[in-house]
C-alpha cells in the first residue's frame, strides 16, 4: 500500500495538482459567479458575469486610452513601492543597529493610523497629481518593509557575523555583505505585504481624487451605472497584484535564500 501511495505521489497529475492547488478556489469562485448570473439569481445590470467582464477587459486592453490609465496607476504604484522599499530598508537597518529605542515609539504611534485618513492633507500639501498618491503609498507600505528588514537582520546566525568580523570586515560591510543577503527571505515577504498595501492605497487615492488611473475609471463607471466597466478595473488591479505576488514568489524560489 505504501508503495502504491509513493507511486501516486510521483505521478505527473499529482505533481500538477500539488503545484497548482491554490488556483482551484479561484476557479470555484468564478464558476459560482458565472452560474449565479446564468441562473438569473442576480440581475445582469447589478452583477455582470465573469465572461462579460473578461470580454470587456480584452476589448479595453486594445484601447490606447485604457492603457494610459493602467500606466498612470503603475507609475504611482511602483514609484511609491520603491521609495517605501528604500526607506524601509534604511529604517530597518537603523533599528537593528541600535536606533530601535528611538524609532519604536514613533512606529507604535504612526502604524495604527489609517493612512487613507491622511490623504486630504497630502492633497493640500502635494496637489492632485502623482505626488500625493505616491506619498500615500509610501506612508503605508514602509511599515511592513521596515519591520521585515528588522526581523530579517535579527534572524541572521551570529556565527556568520562573527566570521566576517574576525576577517576584519567593518560594521557597514557586515551589514551589506552578510546581514542583508541573509535577511533576503523576510525582506521579500515584507515586499509581498507592501505590494498589496500599495495596490490598495493607489486604487483608493485614484477613487477619491484623480482624473486618470484605474480607480478613476471605476468611479466614472459607477456614476453612470456601467456595471461591466466598473468590474473591469477591479479585476485588473487584482490581476496586477496577483502577478506581482507571483513574481516575488518566483524570485524567492530562484534566489539563494537561507530557509
Amino acid at each position: 500500500m505504501d508503495h502504491l501511495r509513493a507511486q501516486a505521489r510521483r505521478s505527473p497529475l499529482f505533481v500538477w495538482f500539488a503545484k497548482h492547488g491554490a488556483i482551484w478556489p479561484v476557479i470555484g469562485l468564478l464558476a459560482i459567479w458565472q452560474l449565479t448570473c446564468l441562473a438569473g439569481f442576480v440581475p445582469a445590470r447589478l452583477l455582470p458575469s465573469p465572461t462579460a467582464v473578461a470580454l470587456r477587459l480584452a476589448h479595453d486592453l486594445l484601447d490606447p486610452g485604457f492603457l494610459f490609465h493602467i500606466g498612470q496607476t503603475l507609475i504611482r504604484l511602483f514609484s511609491g513601492f520603491l521609495i517605501a522599499l528604500a526607506l524601509g530598508l534604511c529604517l530597518g537597518i537603523a533599528m537593528a543597529q541600535g536606533a530601535e529605542p528611538f524609532l519604536t515609539p514613533l512606529v507604535r504611534v504612526a502604524s495604527p493610523i489609517p493612512k487613507i485618513a491622511l490623504y486630504p492633507a497630502l492633497v493640500l500639501l502635494l496637489g492632485f497629481g502623482h505626488a500625493s498618491k505616491i506619498a500615500l503609498v509610501v506612508a503605508d507600505a514602509v511599515f511592513p518593509l521596515m519591520l521585515a528588514t528588522l526581523h530579517g537582520l535579527r534572524s541572521v546566525p551570529p556565527k556568520l557575523v562573527w566570521a566576517a568580523q574576525a576577517a576584519g570586515a567593518s560594521r557597514s560591510v557586515v551589514v551589506l555583505t552578510v546581514k542583508l543577503p541573509s535577511a533576503l527571505g523576510p525582506i521579500l515577504t515584507g515586499c509581498r505585504i507592501a505590494l498589496v498595501i500599495a495596490c490598495l492605497n493607489v486604487f483608493l487615492a485614484e477613487m477619491i481624487s484623480s482624473s486618470d488611473g484605474l480607480g478613476h475609471l471605476l468611479v466614472t463607471a459607477a456614476r453612470s451605472y456601467q456595471m461591466v466597466d466598473m468590474f473591469v478595473p477591479l479585476v485588473l488591479i487584482s490581476l496586477i497584484g496577483l502577478l506581482l505576488n507571483a513574481s516575488l514568489q518566483f524570485a524567492r524560489r530562484r534566489l539563494p535564500i537561507a530557509s
